[in-house]
């Protein structure tokens, strides 16, 4: 550690500069084609693969594993790219963990599952690095299909409409595409500008158009949407963050997680970025993890996570809170915030109290501690904000706070589907959960606009 880390105060350059990139660099760095061969080797290509069946995009991931065993990466990557175009990103941030290699038979029987996600993006990388395309377009239909949102669920949704020969406009709000994965996962998650690398690659198909700062509610209206185009995806995500609700939560030093882990990823130089001395990041899910690591690594002294259930509790897999452990992260289970210490305005430490299960609910038990911190991140849960669909919530059907859609994505609206973090069945913090519900709604749109020429 150097003398500039015990600097008091959020300041920049807590680190030499020539630490960052070690610091920011690949998590896990890609397979060659030798360890490829290798771990492809150790798969049994189950019949009726377990692993197959707890991936959200059902993608084949024993043929694919297959196909890489015999020498045949680009054949593995159309297998992914049939199910999840975005199975590069996927196969970074996907939490396989808790979902693929979970259920591997090897992970049951020996405890050391074959490593899916490694395989999948040596396939993936192997293909976009050629420029291998694998889909080209049918011929036009002449219809037009408007898409809200150019994240995960918006893209999927408008490559596999733009494959069947629909004409795509995507409307995205932010100044670059990609959504989550370009603002808000963790820059070691993804480095080399991979996000947008993807998007190109997935653009790239063609018959997609993509408008950049255009937002709903702000530049165009639903009603001209529907009026204007054949069908409509929303899938423009979550744009609130929940709040604290105590006191004290204006002071300065207080700041929302995903806008700390997007600066982040936009930042030219990561030495020019401000972090805390002291940082308490609330919440239990991978934005409080990827805000608590990323704090750590660039030179915070002490982080803390603070999360008001158990251990057993968090949304953040063990395999992410253990990451969270190896990069020097306290996290503190069984504790909830109650109000900001400040001084001048300023943060100085956060007030928190004690929780405990009481007749089956999460309680206070009025016992409270203190801990310093001069800079607090709240991931507490970020919410959908229905204003932007311009009075149309009586036509859109809305459910626990999002919008309701049926088995195929549909919304209560004629001509409109949704998909993604904005349903009300959404997964949240899952890439590969949105890219699923996108694609498989341009196959409901497909088919509407196919058979009877009307969505």
């Amino acid at each position: 550690m150097t003398e500039g880390l015990f600097k008091e105060g959020i300041v920049p350059g807590r680190l030499p500069s020539g630490q960052y990139a070690d610091n920011f660099s690949d998590l896990h760095p890609p397979f060659d084609r030798h360890e490829a061969l290798v771990e492809s080797d150790r798969c049994y290509f189950c019949y009726d693969a377990p692993c197959m069946q707890a991936c959200p995009t059902a993608i084949d991931i024993p043929l694919f594993i297959r196909e890489i065993a015999t020498g045949n990466p680009l054949g593995a990557a159309k297998t992914i790219f049939e199910q999840n175009i975005f199975g590069g990103m996927c196969a970074r941030v996907c939490p396989t963990e808790t979902l693929c290699e979970e259920v591997c038979v090897r992970e049951i029987a020996e405890g050391k599952p074959v490593k899916i996600g490694m395989l999948q993006r040596y396939a993936t990388d192997t293909a976009m690095a050629q420029d291998k395309q694998f889909f080209p377009r049918a011929a036009p239909t002449g219809k037009k299909v408007a898409v809200v949102g150019a994240g995960p669920a918006g893209l999927a949704c408008a490559h596999r409409l733009a494959v069947k020969g629909h004409d795509v406009t995507v409307l995205e709000a932010k100044p670059k595409s990609g959504g989550l994965n370009e603002y808000g996962i963790a820059s070691y998650k993804t480095v080399d500008g991979f996000a947008q690398a993807e998007v190109d690659y997935i653009l790239s198909v063609g018959g997609i158009t993509v408008e950049n700062g255009k937002a709903l509610g702000r530049d165009f209206s639903l009603a001209e949407l529907t009026a204007s185009y054949d069908a409509v995806f929303l899938g423009m995500g979550l744009a609130g963050v929940n709040a604290l609700g105590g006191e004290g939560e204006e002071a300065e030093g207080v700041r929302d997680a995903v806008d700390f882990i997007a600066e982040l990823r936009q930042a030219s130089d990561l030495a020019d970025l401000p972090v805390g001395r002291r940082v308490v990041v609330l919440g239990g899910g991978m934005t409080a993890i990827d805000a608590a690591v990323q704090a750590r690594l660039l030179g915070a002294e002490e982080v803390t996570i603070c999360y008001r259930r158990g251990k057993e509790n968090m949304n953040a897999s063990v395999y992410e809170q253990d990451l969270a452990a190896a990069n020097g992260v306290t996290i503190r289970h069984w504790m909830q915030p109650k109000r900001i210490v400040g001084v001048n305005g300023s943060t100085v430490g956060i007030e928190l109290e004690y929780t405990a299960i009481k007749d089956g609910k999460l309680a206070g038990t009025g016992e409270t501690i203190t801990l310093a911190a001069d800079q607090v991140f709240k991931a507490i849960g970020q919410s959908f904000d229905a204003a932007p669909l311009n009075g149309s919530g009586n036509s859109i059907a809305l459910e626990r706070g999002r919008i309701k859609v049926d088995a195929e994505g549909r919304t209560s609206m004629a001509k409109v589907w949704a998909g993604g973090d904005c349903v009300a069945d959404a997964r949240e913090d899952l890439t590969v959960a949105a890219v699923a519900a996108g694609r498989d709604a341009a196959e409901s749109m497909h088919r509407t606009l196919t058979s009877n020429g009307r969505a």
